[in-house]
């Protein structure tokens, strides 16, 4: 059992992580500035797994602040979820991206330093690695990502590389993963984005209940399948429990894994399986393709199968489901 602080872990993919860990007889402490995220999911969290969590709400590039909450807690590790999200809004606003997505790993890092808490999980991101031939492996020369939130988590990950050679002391971890979607079985924890959502899954379930009009396709005319882009989709469970298993497989050193399914599903495709699953017809358009997307990208998962024990197990047909049940409930 380990005292894990989670930063980010009210967010979407936080949430999910800090309820297995929870699961597996971990303690948690969360650190969430709540910028794109409601702190109505700590109490979903504390329902779900019927445990107190201790939470601050501050922002991870405050020193102070993470001084305070290493100084108040026992802490033995760190999963770093904390961070700008958005692949449109940083091609809008890649000072913004640069300045908190790069400040809050260096801080993070820092206060670890002080404290001497060497084990770390880093989300980050298959973006890093940019337009390349899939199946995306870990061993890849990483080439100039697409975009600035791509960049940021690309630059994270050479400061840990950086960091577990300088100190050999450090048990560092980076998952690269790929197209998170749908919610806890509960139908209580899932995606909620402020405002119009940047992801496929979110905004269909959208449009699906009425709140948006139509599902926009960013492009139809890649080299696919059926034109539109192609992602390696993999249930948020599923990607927590990856976390939770890299946490307690830590090794001196830095290591690297892709979590995703190890395939890929068009645009038009996930569409057709949610009409399907959850017998819901989606309205959509065909627009201009976004800037920063790429055509195809799946995950080669052979490294964190052997290595972690840990496999996706989660069908799309269950993501979807799982996403329209959240929906409906919020």
């Amino acid at each position: 059992m380990m005292n894990i602080l989670v930063t980010g872990g009210i967010g979407y993919i936080g949430s999910h992580t800090v309820v297995e860990l929870i699961n597996k007889g971990h303690h948690v402490i969360i650190v969430d500035n709540l910028s794109n995220s409601n702190i109505k999911t700590l109490n979903i969290i504390e329902n779900l797994t019927n445990k107190k969590v201790p939470f601050y709400q501050k922002d991870v590039t405050d020193k102070q602040a993470l001084l305070n909450i290493f100084n108040n807690n026992k802490i033995d590790g760190v999963i770093h979820f904390a961070g700008l999200k958005a692949v449109g809004e940083s091609v809008e606003k890649p000072l913004m991206y640069y300045q908190n997505n790069l400040m809050a790993t260096i801080t993070l890092t820092e206060v670890c330093s002080e404290y001497d808490v060497k084990k770390i999980v880093f989300s980050s991101s298959a973006t890093v690695y940019g337009n390349q031939t899939s199946p995306m492996n870990e061993t890849m020369k990483l080439l100039q990502t697409t975009n600035p939130y791509g960049e940021t988590k690309a630059m994270s990950e050479r400061i840990f590389q950086d960091i577990a050679k300088a100190d050999p002391q450090f048990s560092i971890v980076l998952l690269r993963y790929f197209n998170p979607v749908g919610a806890h079985s509960s139908g209580l924890l899932g995606e909620n984005p402020s405002g119009t959502p940047n992801n496929l899954v979110p905004y269909m379930t959208k449009v699906a209940k009425g709140k948006l009009d139509r599902l926009f396709i960013y492009g139809n005319d890649y080299d696919t399948v059926d034109g539109t882009g192609i992602r390696d989709y993999i249930h948020v469970v599923d990607l927590a429990k990856g976390h939770v298993a890299a946490i307690e497989n830590l090794t001196k050193g830095l290591d690297i894994y892709n979590l995703g399914t190890g395939k890929g599903t068009s645009v038009l495709e996930m569409i057709d399986t949610f009409e399907k699953v959850n017998q819901i017809k989606i309205p959509y358009e065909i627009v201009e393709r976004r800037p920063g997307d790429i055509a195809t990208c799946y995950a080669d998962v052979t490294k964190a199968e052997k290595e972690l024990a840990w496999q996706a197990k989660l069908s799309v047909g269950e993501m979807l489901k799982d996403a329209w049940r959240y929906e409906s409930n919020i």
